[in-house]
């Protein structure tokens, strides 16, 4: 397929347009979603270390768990803070300093002293996250095209489920080269150290594609460099694009939204604007579902229902696969189908999955780690964890970090993004120090509440998410 072939279409009924710089686009789609890769890539890969850290630091699982979970803490933090920098920064400028807190976390991490420089560097880490998280579709959303958006801002999510299996490979490859032991030692470290300390190779690669992707036009016109935002629209916007009145439209759209500020969020009967509860909502739903249980402890769970350890890494790794597929089919349907169908349909077959897989673990027998299922109960607990993270793939995954990036008005659209995804944050970090817990206390009643998430998040979205389907993102104010 060349960059002038005729791809998708611009909304309903409409043809598709000649767009000359596809290829072009795509690279800077790619770019910026590779924050997204490291996002998967360092949330996941500390799943694969667990059992080296808890033995060189001699902890137990409370404390550890409060380690794994402190990148969020700080997700949550950089997430909070990254539509500011964005605004005074610049979109690129942030991608630059995420990139470099990557690159930290991953050296202080594979060389600590104790337990406690781990959390930091873990935690700064985690800041990196969170600004990702909140740039990358932000940026995609304001350079992509409306008729290609939906897809290309799928990219973040395809990047970090590329990154959670990448990591995954990694720390297999690793522990076959320590003959299976964390601890093995490998170039003067132990195994866990070197799985943490390769994260600095893709953070280096985020750094350098940040040198080469433009700034966002809109930010641009923001500061008034209105040459250099045409010169950035002629190479991603379609053939025939009247540019000045491209420019023209962005203007209109700032003056009439005044500068961006803090206070612009405020508004309602319950202190935000509508919409901005609605991102909360959408992140706050995206994590109550259990997903990151899934990532997290999935080699520990299918151990603790009496699978053994080799076998529990080749189906954590599957469902990673799987991960990848249904995302592969989101980001071919989210700009065919639209926003909502995707999502209600993720969200009935999570419904049925979980409650599945509650009903398996139901049946479980023994204590401690001397625990087992029944052959049937067993396979459809596998079946049943494999099917929720196709539906979650294929629907909230795309979907809800595309809306975030599209749905917010532009004078609110990066500080609104940075409140919803610090939600998300918040939430996968609740859902990741309460599921140890909640698996000790009853393993089916905790898929019994991200059952019931899943359930309320079908009439959340039928009444209070709009379609963002086709729309410029002028539209949204």
């Amino acid at each position: 397929m060349t960059s002038t072939e005729r791809v998708g279409t611009d909304g309903p009924g409409t043809p598709a347009v000649r767009h000359r710089h596809l290829r072009h686009v795509v690279f800077i789609a790619v770019a910026a979603a590779m924050g997204g890769f490291l996002f998967g890539y360092d949330s996941s890969v500390i799943n694969g270390a667990v059992v080296g850290i808890r033995g060189r630091f001699d902890v137990g699982p409370g404390l550890l768990a409060q380690v794994i979970a402190a990148a969020l803490i700080g997700a949550a933090i950089g997430a909070a803070v990254a539509g500011r920098l964005a605004d005074r920064l610049g979109r690129i400028r942030v991608m630059q300093i995420a990139a470099a807190l990557f690159a930290l976390s991953a050296i202080g991490s594979m060389l600590p002293f104790t337990l406690w420089d781990l959390a930091f560097w873990r935690t700064l880490g985690g800041v990196a996250i969170g600004m990702a998280s909140v740039i990358a579709p932000a940026y995609i959303a304001e350079v992509a095209p409306a008729g290609y958006r939906g897809r290309l801002a799928s990219f973040q999510q395809g990047a970090i489920v590329l990154g959670i299996a990448v990591s995954q490979l990694v720390n297999w490859g690793v522990l076959n080269l320590a003959d299976g032991d964390q601890r093995g030692q490998l170039l003067g470290l132990e195994a866990w150290q070197l799985m943490l300390g390769i994260e600095i190779v893709p953070a280096l690669l985020y750094g350098l594609l940040a040198l080469r992707i433009p700034e966002s036009p809109r930010h641009l016109v923001a500061l008034g460099r209105t040459d250099e935002a045409k010169a950035v629209l002629k190479e991603v916007e379609p053939e025939g694009t009247d540019l000045d009145i491209r420019v023209a439209e962005m203007e209109a759209g700032m003056r009439r939204e005044g500068r961006p500020n803090l206070r612009d969020l405020m508004g309602g009967r319950f202190g935000l604007l509508p919409i901005v509860w609605v991102g909360i909502g959408l992140s706050l739903f995206q994590q109550l579902v259990g997903i990151n249980v899934i990532f997290y402890y999935s080699a520990s769970l299918w151990q603790s229902v009496g699978i053994d350890p080799g076998s529990s890494f080749f189906y954590s790794f599957t469902t990673s696969i799987i991960n990848i597929v249904g995302t592969v089919i989101a980001m071919l349907l989210v700009d065919r189908i639209g926003r909502k169908p995707l999502a209600l349909t993720g969200s009935a077959g999570m419904a049925l999955s979980l409650a599945a897989a509650a009903w398996a673990f139901s049946y479980k027998s023994g204590t401690g780690e001397d625990i087992s299922l029944p052959d049937t109960q067993g396979a459809v607990a596998l079946a049943a964890a494999h099917a929720f993270v196709l539906f979650f793939a294929l629907s909230w995954g795309v979907v809800v970090w595309v809306m975030l990036g599209e749905m917010f008005p532009g004078r609110v659209r990066a500080a609104a993004l940075g409140v919803a995804a610090g939600a998300q944050w918040v939430a996968n970090w609740l859902i990741t120090v309460t599921f140890p817990s909640l698996s000790d206390w009853n393993l089916s009643g905790a898929y019994v509440i991200y059952t019931a998430f899943a359930v309320l998040s079908i009439p959340f979205v039928l009444k209070f998410v709009p379609e963002t389907k086709g729309r410029t993102l002028e539209e949204m104010g």
